[in-house]
């Protein structure tokens, strides 16, 4: 066997090489074709080559691809800010750009801590997150993050930051009902920041719909304004993390729009650039700044490929691609038809606990019974299987974590916004083949 060079995400196993991708579709060395049903990891949102967004590369490229942040600005960089402040809920934020949705969180973290201590108030230095979440894989978004899999590794250099209660209806931690509960969830935000000392948090940070760490769960009407509430109630500030709800993805431009929230800081990623280039952003609310502007000037935060001008022509070409052609109400519109694809199938399937999600971010929950809810055997690995046996069949679904402390099976369907009602339909076909097949495995 030939020696790899390459550091693959499981050592062992083969995996195919793509050779050129078409709108949702991408293509191997061999000319086998692949329906993205997952845009990748959520971030191909445009789908695949697009010639528009390629020609806004190549142009950027004839002038200057790289320019170092701390002696030059760029106009790529500066419109994108613009277009970000524009776009996003209240329309007043400054942005920091880094190179992925991981350092996004982590630099909103820093952000909010360094908010407070531009005021002396430094106990403040705390961002408490939900124990079901995922926020990035460096140490301080991990910290952040409930992902009980990902963290596992490295617990002895996290901070154990996830002790909020997740808005799960599927399995009420309190064993309610959503009409019922009135609030449980969101309140656990106030009984751990009473618990903590408001004084020794800086920010709480949340996923307007939970992405890798449960399979796209939505919160019940009122979650988030209760949620910001309690944040001014103690004088907190609210991250979301949009890394993967934001730019169209879930029928709104930024996923808090469906609750009319203003978050302090927005973390964005993936969509941004439609995985045309690394780049994502860090948004910041005009009185979040207002006391760093008014005291030390220099947000402590610097990566060397921030706010490059290559990577922010490309996601200004991205915005202006998704704008051209309506892709947000699209991404509602299809995101309806492809729900009612999967509500379809899980009435025949009685594996399928929940589907769940908004526009074309949606998921699926698998259970080893109906009606008690009763997850899987790990050693089972049903999401393993389906994810592989989708593939096979031309398929890519996104693999996410569900159920009960982080164990548990589910899947999230989020194909590119462009993608048409009959490849659809196609996705559909294809995601019940794999999933009937799984579940005679699993079954009996």
């Amino acid at each position: 066997m030939t020696r790899e060079h390459l550091i693959k995400p499981l050592l062992s196993a083969h995996y195919p090489k793509i050779d050129y991708g078409k709108g949702v579709f991408l293509y191997d060395e061999h000319g086998k074709a692949y329906l993205d049903a997952s845009s990748g990891a959520v971030t191909a949102g445009i789908g695949h080559g697009v010639q528009e967004v390629i020609d806004a590369m190549l142009a950027q490229a004839q002038k200057v691809s790289f320019v170092y942040r701390s002696q030059f600005t760029s106009e790529p960089a500066e419109r994108l800010a613009k277009r970000l402040s524009d776009l996003a809920p209240g329309h007043d934020y400054w942005s920091f750009f880094v190179n992925s949705g991981s350092e996004a969180t982590e630099t909103a973290m820093k952000i909010a801590i360094q908010y407070w201590q531009e005021q002396g108030r430094l106990g403040k230095n705390k961002v408490i997150s939900r124990r079901m979440s995922y926020h990035g894989i460096t140490l301080g978004a991990l910290s952040m993050s409930g992902h009980v899999t990902r963290r596992r590794r490295f617990i002895p250099l996290l901070e154990e930051l996830p002790i909020v209660a997740a808005p799960y209806c599927y399995r009420c931690p309190y064993q309610l009902s959503a009409a019922s509960c009135g609030q449980s969830c969101a309140d656990d935000l106030e009984t751990n920041i009473k618990r903590i000392g408001a004084d020794h948090i800086a920010a709480f940070i949340a996923e307007p719909i939970i992405g890798a760490a449960g399979g796209a769960v939505v919160p019940p009407a009122g979650y988030y304004e209760r949620i910001k509430a309690i944040c001014e109630q103690y004088d907190i500030l609210f991250i979301a993390d949009e890394v993967m709800t934001g730019i169209a993805r879930t029928g709104t431009m930024f996923g808090m729009e469906h609750w009319g929230v203003e978050p302090d800081l927005i973390a964005l990623g993936k969509g941004l650039s439609a995985g045309y280039t690394p780049i994502a952003a860090t948004l910041v609310k005009d009185r979040v700044m207002e006391p760093i502007l008014a005291g030390s000037q220099i947000v402590m935060s610097g990566h060397t490929f921030s706010a490059n001008p290559q990577s922010a022509a490309t996601a200004l070409a991205v915005l202006d691609y998704i704008a051209a052609r309506q892709l947000v109400d699209a991404a509602e519109e299809k995101g309806r038809y492809l729900r009612q694809k999967l509500e379809r199938i899980a009435a025949n399937r009685a594996i399928i606990g929940d589907v769940r999600g908004k526009g074309l971010l949606l998921g699926l929950e698998f259970v080893a019974d109906r009606a008690s809810k009763r997850i899987f055997p790990v050693s089972l690995g049903v999401t393993t299987r389906l994810v592989e046996r989708a593939q096979s069949k031309g398929l890519l679904v996104y693999p996410a974590a569900g159920g009960v402390d982080g164990e548990g099976d589910a899947v999230i369907v989020a194909p590119p916004l462009v993608i048409t009602t009959e490849e659809i339909d196609l996705l559909a076909s294809l995601l019940e083949e794999s999933i009937a097949e799984v579940m005679g495995e699993v079954m009996g």
